[in-house]
């Protein structure tokens, strides 16, 4: 079984964090931090784990700001050089890796009085693990100094610095604080994104992506216009970018995105799906097979969906789209596509026993639909 999610940050971590900022701060409450971080964290997820920590960090660390970033960075491990984001490593020689969370939780709650101290902070502490949750408060309490740093971090040497140009300003942020503002006008980070969208690392790019994903699903027009004027002349790189940036538009048929990518003209030939079983229970797995047969006399570029519609509580089916398939059907061609999806309960959808069913869609377009049966879970 993998290990738990929460497990990123355990008290090992608390500990190794606890020796490391002992040694870089005479009088610092080692065993008082430890103790309020570590109480009761079995019982936590992930981000009350760090939402406790960072509380311990509050009771424990220098009341005085400036002195708690100066103990922060000097406590710091040496900058990394893979990956950015939550992908780095924790542990090693000084703090790194998930314990940073609440650690820039922490420089979020007390430096809002301290916004340029705490910029410069978050600056180190991006380069160690990822401020992207960290840096959202300022861009709402603070935005004209936001918006000035994060237009010269555009050109800092740090990827991960330069990284978190675009993440954090993410309107829809996965854990972080919805910037709201954004969500209705995301005007002021597409500077942003356009300085950052041929960046020569791969993990910026991926979160220009990501971004402007999360800009698609309240103003598809936006996206539109943007595959408007950089889709043309784009290499391989912002091609990537671009689909990614994507992925939401396609799954729900926008025609102008459709067409900006090719995949406007509907399929020409036979589709068949099947289900198996037909009753599933909650936590089992069903299998799509889906059979097509082209009466097209050129090739058809393919993108092929699928979405599940999912029984709610009041009786309602409501969709979920899903990635698929993207493939390229010869003339008069046949394929067959089969794939397992998942019906195991998780955090974020929780399922009801009854009637569903599942739709097909290539390019936009419903081209196949088959109910199934959701049953309850079996006792173990």
């Amino acid at each position: 079984m993998a290990e738990p999610f929460k497990n990123l940050i355990d008290r090992a971590g608390i500990e190794r964090a606890a020796a490391v900022l002992a040694r870089h701060a005479r009088g610092f409450d080692a065993a008082g931090f430890v103790q309020r971080a570590a109480t009761g964290l079995d019982a936590l997820e992930l981000k009350a784990r760090a939402m406790q920590i960072a509380d311990a960090l509050e009771a424990t660390l220098p009341a005085d700001f400036d002195q708690a970033a100066a103990l922060i960075e000097a406590a710091l491990a040496p900058p990394s050089n893979g990956a950015a984001g939550s992908a780095m490593p924790t542990g090693g020689d000084g703090l790194s890796g998930w314990i940073l969370w609440p650690v820039g939780e922490f420089i979020a709650r007390r430096g809002l009085g301290r916004p340029e101290r705490a910029l410069q902070a978050l600056h180190a502490l991006t380069q160690r693990f990822t401020a992207e949750w960290a840096i959202r408060p300022f861009i709402v309490q603070h935005p004209d100094l936001a918006w000035a740093t994060l237009q010269r971090w555009t050109k800092d040497p740090s990827a991960h610095v330069r990284r978190l140009v675009s993440e954090g300003s993410r309107p829809r942020l996965p854990w972080g604080l919805q910037l709201k503002g954004l969500i209705a006008d995301p005007a002021p980070t597409l500077p942003l994104l356009l300085a950052l969208q041929d960046d020569p690392s791969e993990d910026v790019r991926r979160s220009v992506a990501n971004h402007l994903n999360d800009i698609a699903k309240d103003h598809p027009g936006l996206v539109a216009d943007w595959l408007d004027r950089h889709l043309p002349d784009a290499g391989p790189e912002r091609l990537a970018l671009l689909r990614h940036a994507s992925r939401t538009l396609i799954k729900r048929g926008d025609a102008r995105v459709l067409a900006a990518w090719g995949l406007d003209r509907p399929f020409r030939g036979q589709a068949a799906l099947a289900l198996a079983p037909t009753r599933v229970a909650i936590g089992e797995a069903l299998t799509l097979t889906l059979d097509l047969q082209a009466t097209a006399r050129r090739p058809q570029k393919l993108v092929i969906d699928y979405a599940v519609h999912h029984l709610k509580a009041d009786g309602r089916l409501s969709p979920k789209v899903f990635k698929g398939w993207t493939i390229s059907l010869a003339p008069g061609g046949s394929r067959t596509l089969v794939k397992r999806h998942s019906l195991r309960e998780v955090t974020t959808r929780r399922y009801h026993p009854g009637p569903h069913a599942l739709d097909v869609r290539i390019n936009g377009r419903v081209v196949a639909h088959a109910p199934f049966v959701l049953k309850a879970a079996a006792r173990a």
